[in-house]
């Protein structure tokens, strides 16, 4: 299976693409924004302040880059509309960093003792299923062997849909079928990598915020059990954000990150829609590293997020 990452043309073209309507939208206001002005004052802070919550970085993430610009036209003087662009791009990239959010330029799959164990929570609907038959496919792809682990056994079909990707992808699935032991599901799934010596176990969790005390409960028995074969299980817990969905994902990482440890997100369906600016207002605000990002339907479209060529790409002119 042939997949190209975000440094390849395709990659690059494939990232532009999705972006293209958040950079068009965001452009078009930042212009709105100066238009007549030949020096950042305190009107044109303004309407950058309105601008950024308006693209979905959100308030908190909006108030520190103006606090930022601020404190640099006190100490310039005097800096002029056309530098906006990129002191915006120079402060945006510097949150990311802060945020611990690396520059990677590929999937990879650290050497642990025993298979590297990932679980993956986030609402239905934001793209969880998908992401994670796409993941097994870019880990399959560097050789690695991939078992996958229906624990979202309450939703209609979450079952299902996976057992389907573990077919497109040639990669095996444990199940025991919708209403059943999550966590069951979970041990199953990792004493069958630890028997075939798999280098990596994903496995789908629930898809509902039904109550952040029975969410606890059960990611907590499915860690629990786990960790009787890998003792330093979970390695990862990656939630999955509809970027589409702007501020409601903010409301769902903070659900999210009350209920359990996360320590990835991956923001999903950043194609065909102007809300791309979630992605810097998540990771600023959760201190959480966006790992990857989903910009349309293919296999290929999942990329390793890298801060460094997102921005460059969101305020290219």
């Amino acid at each position: 299976m042939k997949l190209f990452n975000i440094f390849s043309k395709k990659g690059k073209e494939s990232l532009e693409k999705s972006l293209g309507k958040s950079k068009k939208s965001f452009l078009n206001k930042l212009n709105k924004a100066i238009i007549g002005k030949s020096s950042v004052d305190e009107a044109v802070l303004d309407n950058l302040e309105e601008v950024l919550i308006n693209s979905d970085v959100g308030v908190k993430t909006t108030l520190k880059i103006i606090n930022k610009i601020e404190a640099r036209v006190a100490k310039d003087k005097y800096v002029s509309t056309s530098e906006l662009n990129k002191i915006l791009k120079n402060e945006i990239s510097r949150l990311l960093t802060e945020n611990n959010t690396t520059d990677n330029s590929s999937f990879e799959v650290p050497i642990v003792e025993g298979p590297y164990v990932i679980l993956v929570v986030g609402v239905n609907g934001v793209g969880k299923t998908t992401t994670i038959g796409k993941l097994a496919a870019q880990f399959k792809a560097l050789n690695k062997q991939v078992i996958l682990g229906a624990s979202d056994t309450f939703r209609a079909a979450a079952v299902d849909q996976l057992i389907l990707w573990g077919k497109k992808v040639n990669v095996p699935v444990v199940s025991k079928g919708m209403n059943t032991d999550p966590a069951a599901v979970a041990y199953e799934a990792v004493k069958k990598a630890k028997e075939e010596g798999a280098d990596v176990v994903i496995i789908d969790t629930a898809g509902r915020l039904h109550t952040k005390i029975n969410l606890m409960n059960e990611l907590g028995k499915i860690k629990s059990v786990i960790k009787k074969f890998v003792p330093d299980a979970p390695h990862e817990v990656l939630l999955i954000l509809d970027g589409s969905t702007g501020q409601n994902a903010f409301i769902q990482a903070s659900e999210f990150t009350k209920a359990t440890e996360v320590s990835a997100l991956a923001v999903t369906k950043l194609d065909g829609t102007a809300k791309g600016g979630v992605v810097i207002g998540i990771s600023d605000q959760f201190k959480i590293p966006v790992k990857y990002i989903g910009i349309g339907e293919g296999i290929e479209h999942l990329q390793v997020f890298n801060k460094r060529t997102f921005v460059d790409t969101f305020f290219e002119k």
